[in-house]
C-alpha cells in the first residue's frame, strides 16, 4: 500500500486541515478563529421566521425575510440573534419541500456569540421531512468532513438540529438536520487567499498538487457535476502569487449517497451515478502517486467518521463504507489505476 509523509505532501504544497500552507509573497491576514467550525457536535439552533412567506420565494429574485436565530450555550445562557434570510440554490430550490437558505448576519450583533466574525452563512437544509433525506443530509456533511481530512483547502462544516418556527403560527414547529458551511471568503482568507469569480480556467492552470487531490476526492465520492473552468461547483481561489486553486462544494449528486433525483450528465456515457469516472486531466502513474498516498493516509479516519456519525441509519454507513472499499481496492491495484485513472 503506497503511504505519504507529511514532509512529502507539503512539499507538493498540500496541508492537513489545521496546519499552514506557506505562501509566496505577503500573505492577506488571516481571519479571526471561528468557533462554529471549531466543534464536530451537532449544534441545536432555532429559526423563527415566516416560512411560509419564504417557502414560496423560488424565482431568480431572492428577498431577505427577518428572522431569528436562537441557541442555548453549554453554560445555559440564552442566545438570540436578529438575522435576515434568504432563498438560495438552483435544483435543489426547485425540488426540495423546504428551500436552501442563506442567513445573514449582524456582524456587531453577533460579536461574542458562537456566530462571531460570520457575515453570512449558506444553511444546507434536510430536502425532505423523511428519513431517507435526513440520512442524504448526513451524508452530504460527512463528505466535506471527509475532505478536510485531506487538504485545509476545503470548505468546514457544522452539523445542526434546526427547529423551524413560523412566526405567523399557521404551521407547526418542524425540526430537521441541517448544517451550515463556511463562507466562501472566509475559507479563502484562512488559506491566505482571495475569491476569483472567473470562468475559463481549466484544471491545468491550477496548482497541481490541490488539482490532483480534488480529481481523485470527486472519484471517491463519485460525484462528476463539477466544472474548474465553469465554477459549477467549484469556487476558485487565487494566493499572492497569483496562483490558482479550486475547492469544491455542493455532493448531494455524488455515487456514494445516490439520492433518486440524482442522474449522470447523458455526454459522460454512465449509466447510475454510482458509477465512477475520473476527470481530471492526464497524469502518469508517478504522477498520481502522491495523492493515491493521501486518501490511503486517511482511510481509517474516514471509516472512523461514518461509524461515529449521530444520526446516520447503520445500513447506510455500511454501504457507504462497501463503495469506499471498492474505490480502496482500485487505488491500490496498479492495473486498476491504469484503468480508472490513465486509460480512461
Amino acid at each position: 500500500m503506497l503511504r505519504i509523509t507529511l514532509a512529502a505532501l507539503t512539499a507538493l504544497g498540500v496541508a492537513p486541515l489545521g496546519s499552514a500552507r506557506p505562501q509566496a509573497g505577503a500573505p492577506s491576514p488571516a481571519p479571526p478563529p471561528a468557533a462554529l467550525f471549531d466543534a464536530a457536535d451537532p449544534l441545536a439552533i432555532t429559526l423563527t421566521a415566516d416560512f411560509n412567506a419564504i417557502a414560496k420565494e423560488r424565482g431568480e429574485q431572492k428577498h431577505p425575510h427577518p428572522g431569528v436565530l436562537s441557541y442555548v450555550t453549554p453554560r445555559g445562557d440564552s442566545v438570540s440573534l436578529k438575522v435576515n434570510l434568504h432563498t438560495r440554490g438552483h435544483y435543489r430550490l426547485r425540488i426540495c419541500s423546504f428551500p436552501p437558505l442563506k442567513v445573514e448576519f449582524d456582524k456587531n450583533e453577533s460579536a461574542h456569540t458562537l456566530f462571531a466574525h460570520q457575515g453570512n452563512l449558506k444553511l444546507v437544509v434536510q430536502c425532505r421531512d423523511n428519513r431517507a433525506s435526513a440520512n442524504y443530509l448526513i451524508e452530504e456533511y460527512l463528505i466535506y468532513r471527509v475532505f478536510n481530512l485531506v487538504t485545509q483547502m476545503s470548505f468546514k462544516a457544522r452539523l445542526a438540529r434546526v427547529t423551524y418556527v413560523d412566526a405567523t403560527a399557521r404551521r407547526p414547529p418542524e425540526t430537521r438536520y441541517g448544517f451550515f458551511l463556511e463562507n466562501d471568503d472566509r475559507m479563502a482568507r484562512r488559506n491566505h487567499a482571495q475569491v476569483e469569480a472567473l470562468k475559463g480556467v481549466i484544471q491545468s492552470q491550477t496548482d497541481p498538487a490541490q488539482m490532483g487531490l480534488v480529481t481523485v476526492f470527486e472519484y471517491l465520492i463519485a460525484n462528476t457535476d463539477f466544472s474548474v473552468a465553469g465554477l459549477h461547483n467549484i469556487v476558485l481561489i487565487k494566493d499572492s502569487a497569483h496562483v490558482y486553486f479550486a475547492v469544491p462544494y455542493d455532493f448531494d449528486w455524488s455515487g456514494v449517497i445516490s439520492p433518486p433525483y440524482a442522474i449522470p450528465d447523458s455526454r459522460l456515457g454512465l449509466r447510475t451515478v454510482r458509477d465512477r469516472l475520473y476527470r481530471g486531466y492526464c497524469r502518469t502513474p508517478e504522477e498520481l502517486a502522491p495523492y493515491l498516498a493521501a486518501f490511503n493516509a486517511v482511510k481509517d479516519s474516514i471509516y472512523a467518521l461514518y461509524r461515529g456519525q449521530e444520526g446516520l441509519e447503520q445500513g447506510r454507513v455500511e454501504e457507504a463504507l462497501k463503495y469506499y472499499d471498492e474505490f480502496y481496492r482500485t487505488i491500490n491495484d496498479p492495473r486498476r489505476v491504469k484503468r480508472a485513472f490513465i486509460d480512461s
